[in-house]
């Protein structure tokens, strides 16, 4: 079907920054929106930036002014630029998209993917 493979977590100190991408691959047609999601240790997942195809963008609270979420059509990537990260940023983050993609056997049908998961760890 469609398939999401993330990069980009690691370890960084507080004030530092990350970039996660997520890149989209199989028989897409198009993308409606794609979408960060974090779930931090021992909490529920969270959305934390979506982006649709026409470029409007939403945030979280905690997150305006200091994450960016872009995108490039071309490669169906997404991306999460993290500046002035702080310890409550620490979590797996996770990458969403839906839009269509064509079956030979099916013809057109809607998707809704997830990748595997990266980890953000921010240290004090």
């Amino acid at each position: 079907q469609v398939q999401l493979v993330e990069s980009g977590g690691g370890l960084v100190q507080t004030g530092g920054s990350l970039r996660l991408s997520c890149a989209a691959s199989g028989r897409i047609r198009t993308i409606n929106a794609m979408t960060w999601y974090r779930q931090p240790p021992g909490k529920q997942r969270e959305l934390v930036a979506a982006i649709t195809s026409g470029d409007a963008t939403n945030y979280a609270d905690s997150v305006k002014g200091r994450f960016t979420i872009s995108r490039d059509g071309a490669k169906n990537t997404v991306y999460l630029q993290m500046d002035s990260l702080k310890p409550e940023d620490t979590a797996v983050y996770y990458c969403n998209t839906a839009g269509t993609y064509w079956s030979p056997y099916r013809g057109d049908r809607g998707f809704d993917s997830w990748g595997q998961g990266t980890q953000v760890t921010v240290s004090s």
